[in-house]
């Protein structure tokens, strides 16, 4: 009997429990919501919005208001102080560094000994419950599991207290048994130098049976390279002849996803996408042929949605789960046993599916272009990029594109900073083919570009190869969880690229 067959029946007893998301998804989400109020009920802030006397829901929406983490900076800050009660009950030791994108400014977000069990790990568990049910012929765990997370460093004085990656406060707190099963040593994982880091871990695993691999698909990718740099083989497969899954998330796999199947060519491999952040573990693809993901509903987290058009009005028509539409893009609100109260995350979903209740990622509340009235979302980028690269045969490594809003000639457009792991061979074709293909997943940008009036043909600028990694590593974001902004309303991140693309 292989060690995955034994593991397996830890995870049936969870593998029944989550078929209840298939029809009790409100009832178990009105479950969450009283548990997180009645826990947090005598916090500071639970004091302050009348959580003691907060029955229903339209309580707590008329109660609590919604929050961005300006909003709750303040609290935030006195807990890593060491203030005790503030947003959760007791002492929250633990904060998950984050910036959302790229700028300067970093949010941290507390980790509760709650929500770092019943949110983050749960999450992991089910993955790997899903993965199971879906692939009863699994040995997975007959090897070696290559996580790649970040660092973390202390936070101020207090003592046991670490602020970093989310993903390095999980290998930190990690059940020892896992280790077993995990590489590459602590030690090399919490490494905070990316390229120091990349090269160990080459090194560490490039021998073992490794048959599955955790991390952001950016990141991997620049692992894997390393692996057969070092190896000296051709595909990944030849160097881990057992590797049979991906578990990936933090951001899209689109533009990753061919050079993936790249250099992994066995057709026993798959990819599991999963939506982990630093403020909570969401969504689970449950179901390999569909690329929607499960939202988990028995978490620490309850969720509201606010439709993306009313983002920012004082008279939105926010929503709890039983109001969402099919179809419709929503801006994510959460509530967390961390302490996050009707908190912005800041990512836009769209639903598929209400039996069970099935999403898909469109991007970011801050992730697109509306600067002519077209408003491009992420959704419609990665599309776009997708079919470009395959009627063209490039790959995408990075990019990002922001509006120019007026050049020379009063002319206006986009502007597509593309990395390729593969370039087209005409890039006037390709860029053609992309216009063209946003234009028919997206009816305000066709009409927008009809007859080149208020919005001229798009241009892609070819970034040297390394322009991203070098951007990032200026502002000491390289590797962890740390994303580049794909869409921008504005020119601040793709200047300062194009500054460095010589």
């Amino acid at each position: 009997m292989s060690l995955t067959s034994i593991a397996g029946k830890f995870f049936l007893p969870r593998q029944i429990k989550l078929e209840r998301h298939i029809c009790h998804g409100v009832e178990m989400q009105h479950a969450v919501l009283r548990h997180l109020i009645e826990t947090a009920a005598n916090t500071e802030y639970g004091r302050a919005h009348m959580f003691s006397t907060t029955n229903t829901y339209d309580d707590f929406a008329r109660n609590v208001p919604i929050n961005t983490y300006e909003e709750l900076k303040a609290d935030i800050d006195r807990m890593r102080h060491g203030e005790a009660n503030v947003l959760w009950p007791g002492l929250v030791k633990w904060y998950a560094k984050s910036s959302g994108t790229t700028n300067d400014k970093s949010k941290f977000i507390p980790v509760s000994p709650e929500g770092l069990h019943h949110i983050h790990y749960q999450g992991g568990t089910d993955v790997v419950a899903f993965y199971l049910r879906n692939n009863p012929r699994s040995r997975m765990f007959d090897g070696k599991g290559l996580i790649l997370g970040g660092s973390h460093s202390p936070n101020y004085n207090l003592p046991g207290s670490l602020v970093g990656d989310l993903s390095a406060i999980l290998i930190e707190n990690i059940n020892p048994l896992v280790n077993l099963v995990r590489v590459p040593c602590k030690q090399t994982a919490l490494l905070s130098d990316f390229e120091v880091k990349r090269e160990r871990i080459a090194r560490e695993t490039m021998n073992k049976n490794v048959t599955n691999l955790s991390g952001v698909p950016s990141w991997m990718m620049s692992v894997l390279v390393k692996v057969l740099e070092l190896s000296g083989k051709e595909h990944i497969d030849e160097v881990w002849p057992n590797l049979e899954v991906f578990f990936h998330g933090g951001i899209a796999f689109t533009p990753y996803r061919s050079q993936y199947e790249r250099i992994i060519t066995s057709g026993k491999m798959h990819y599991m996408e999963t939506y982990n952040a630093s403020e909570g573990f969401f969504g689970i693809q449950d179901d390999p042929s569909d690329k929607s993901m499960l939202l988990m509903l028995d978490y620490g987290v309850f969720y509201e949605f606010i439709p993306l058009e009313q983002v920012g009005m004082p008279d939105a028509d926010i929503v709890p789960l039983e109001g969402v539409e099919l179809g419709r893009n929503y801006a994510m609100v959460i509530s967390t046993s961390c302490g996050l109260w009707r908190y912005m995350i800041g990512d836009t979903v769209s639903f598929t599916s209400r039996d069970p209740y099935k999403f898909v990622i469109t991007g970011r509340t801050k992730y697109f272009i509306n600067a002519f009235g077209e408003e491009l979302i992420q959704d419609n980028a990665e599309k776009g990029l997708a079919y470009a690269c395959e009627q063209t045969g490039a790959e995408v490594r990075e990019y990002t594109a922001a509006p120019v809003f007026m050049d020379q000639n009063a002319k206006c457009r986009h502007q597509w900073l593309i990395e390729f792991a593969r370039r087209p061979a005409d890039m006037a074709a390709f860029a053609d083919i992309l216009d063209r293909r946003l234009q028919e997943v997206n009816s305000d940008y066709e009409a927008k570009r009809f007859h080149d009036i208020t919005l001229q043909h798009l241009e892609v600028v070819e970034a040297r190869q390394g322009l991203f990694d070098d951007w990032l590593k200026s502002k000491g974001k390289l590797g962890g969880q740390h994303k580049v902004p794909r869409l921008s309303n504005d020119r601040k991140a793709i200047d300062e690229l194009l500054s460095l693309n010589a």
